[in-house]
């Protein structure tokens, strides 16, 4: 199956900026989408950007001018560059992939990291 690590969490003050990473592997050959979602105390966990392997980005309103997503697929690693941070932007970040390709053709299931925890003060 697909393995996923993420590191780039830490505590910043708002205004500061923090890049997450996430690196997938396996055998792998492609990987269609790569996203991060982020889950805050007593919430529910939420769509924050999404790439495609040909780069096309989505974000979730909240995070627009403030967050860019971005993907090497040579290395099978996506990034989040969170920049003006917020204290609402406080919460454990999951990376996740879908739509892995194996190299040998067959499809891997979904996959969901072990979650980075983001700490912005105020």
């Amino acid at each position: 199956q697909v393995q996923v690590v993420e590191s780039g969490g830490g505590l910043v003050q708002a205004g500061g900026s923090l890049r997450l990473s996430c690196a997938a592997s396996g055998s792998i050959f492609s990987i269609n989408v790569m996203g991060w979602y982020r889950q805050a105390p007593g919430k529910q966990r939420e769509l924050v950007a999404s790439i495609t392997s040909l780069a096309h980005a989505t974000y979730a309103d909240s995070v627009k001018g403030r967050f860019t997503i971005s993907r090497d697929n040579a290395k099978n690693t996506v990034y989040l560059e969170m920049n003006n941070l917020k204290p609402e932007d406080t919460a454990v970040y999951y990376c996740h992939t879908d739509g892995v390709v194996a190299g040998n053709g067959d499809r891997y299931l979904e996959a969901w990291g072990q979650g980075t925890l983001v700490t912005v003060s105020s």
